[in-house]
C-alpha cells in the first residue's frame, strides 16, 4: 500500500526551508544579494543521487520534473504522439499513457485541455528514490477534436480533482511513475 511506503514531511520540511532561506551560503543555485544569480550546472543535478542532496533541492527537482511531465502529457494528447513522454515518465505509467494515446489516435481524435496545477511534495519513500506529489488539478476546459478536420466533437468544462503522483529517480533523472486521481478538491 502506498501509505506504508511514505512518511509525511510537515515540520521537518518547514524547518529545512527556514534554515535554507536564513543561511548565508553562496552555494550553487542560491540567490546572491549582490545582484547575481547562480544556476547549477545541468550535469551536477543529473548525476547527483537524491540521498546526496538537501531535501529542498530534491523537492525542487521533483516539482520541476512534474511540471515537465504535465507539459509533455498535454502535448502528447494534442498531437497523438506519446514519444515525448519517455523523457519524463516511466513504467507503469508510460505504458498506460502510450496505449491510451494510441487508442485515441485510432479513433481519429485529439484532445486539447487547459489545466491549472498547484503541486506540492507531501511525502517520500524511506530510501528517498521516490517522492510523492499531491496536486489539486483544475481542468478549466477539455475538448475533443477531429484529427482530420479539426472540428470540435465534444467536451466542455472540466472539474477539479486531487491527484497523487509518484516521481521516481531513475537513470539519473526524476520521472513520473504513477498517478492516481483522488477526491474532488
Amino acid at each position: 500500500m502506498l501509505a506504508r511506503l511514505v512518511r509525511p514531511l510537515g515540520l521537518l520540511t518547514l524547518t529545512g526551508l527556514t534554515a535554507a532561506c536564513a543561511s548565508g551560503s553562496s552555494g550553487k543555485g542560491t540567490f546572491r544579494p549582490s545582484g547575481s544569480l547562480a544556476r547549477p550546472a545541468a550535469s551536477d543535478a543529473a548525476q547527483a543521487a537524491p540521498h546526496t542532496l538537501p531535501t529542498e533541492q530534491v523537492d525542487a527537482q521533483v516539482l520541476q520534473s512534474y511540471a515537465a511531465y504535465q507539459k509533455a502529457y498535454k502535448k502528447a494528447y494534442e498531437t497523438n504522439d506519446p514519444s515525448p513522454l519517455s523523457e519524463v515518465a516511466t513504467d507503469p505509467l508510460l505504458t498506460t499513457l502510450t496505449e491510451d494515446i494510441e487508442r485515441t489516435r485510432a479513433k481519429g481524435v485529439i484532445w486539447r485541455f487547459v489545466n491549472i496545477s498547484n503541486p506540492r511534495v507531501y511525502a517520500r519513500s524511506d530510501d528517498g528514490y521516490t517522492v510523492y506529489v499531491v496536486d489539486c488539478m483544475r481542468t478549466l476546459a477539455a475538448y475533443r477534436f477531429s484529427a482530420k478536420t479539426g472540428k470540435r466533437l465534444g467536451g466542455g468544462p472540466g472539474g477539479t480533482y486531487q491527484y497523487r503522483t509518484a516521481v521516481t529517480y531513475e537513470s539519473g533523472a526524476w520521472k513520473v511513475s504513477n498517478t492516481k486521481r483522488d477526491k474532488p478538491c
